[in-house]
């Protein structure tokens, strides 16, 4: 607070400092790839989290296939620590905004339906480990894993690099309120079910902190 009185300047900090916390979603989904935010390279971040994933989550597949863009860097680094190969089988509309973020559930099917187009000779006849960076409704992650059995995929297993969105934010991320998180109303089991996958794993909520603990500020996890 800064006061100026009778041509003086003088000021105070009037509450406590308490320690910052930053948006960990902004490493997980929201940021650039090419970013450095909170002092760590967002596509390194990523990537990290995909290693974490592939030794808690790993998966009796062939192929590795990102959800375009935001899990591109997760997918190379499960594929790397896998030993799977890393297909960018997905298209992508970039077009096409955010589809979580819509306000009418019609609009954001509508986007889902456009936004994503499957690579045929990538999939076909063989069992696909899908990388997403997080689930919210799970309207999206439905449509993908039917478009890659729709392009021959025998198999489609979802791995998560994030753990289960449970929570809405009051700060400014702009997210359902519970009652529409999927994973705020359902098991894993259920929304495995749910998507249609044969198989789905998040990233632990111990794992995310482990990858995280080297930001300079500390972060906040409370939608997890």
């Amino acid at each position: 607070m800064v006061f100026i009185r009778r041509g003086r300047l003088r000021s105070i900090q009037p509450l406590p400092r308490v320690p910052e916390r930053f948006c960990v979603f902004e490493h997980i989904y929201f940021a650039r790839p090419d970013s450095n935010v909170y002092g760590a390279s967002v596509y390194m971040t990523r990537k990290q989290l995909g290693r974490e994933l592939a030794r808690e989550a790993p998966a009796d597949a062939d192929v590795v296939v990102p959800v375009l863009d935001s899990g591109t860097g997760a997918a190379l680094g499960y594929a790397e620590a896998s030993g799977l190969p890393y297909e960018p089988a997905l298209t992508r509309n970039h077009y096409v905004r955010r589809t979580f973020i819509e306000p009418e559930q019609s609009i954001r099917l509508f986007a889902t339906r456009v936004k994503h187009n499957p690579i045929r000779a990538a999939l076909h006849g063989r069992r696909v480990v899908l990388i997403e960076d997080s689930i919210i409704r799970g309207t999206t992650l439905t449509k993908l894993v039917r478009l890659i059995r729709s392009a021959g995929a025998r198999e489609v297993h979802v791995r998560v690099s994030a753990p289960p969105t449970t929570g809405p934010c009051y700060y400014g991320i702009d997210t359902p309120t519970r009652e529409e998180l999927i994973a705020a109303n359902h098991t894993v089991e259920e929304i495995r079910r749910e998507i249609e996958a044969d198989s789905l794993a998040y990233l632990s909520l111990g794992a995310l902190r482990r990858v995280e603990a080297s930001m300079k500020h500390g972060f906040c996890d409370a939608c997890f």
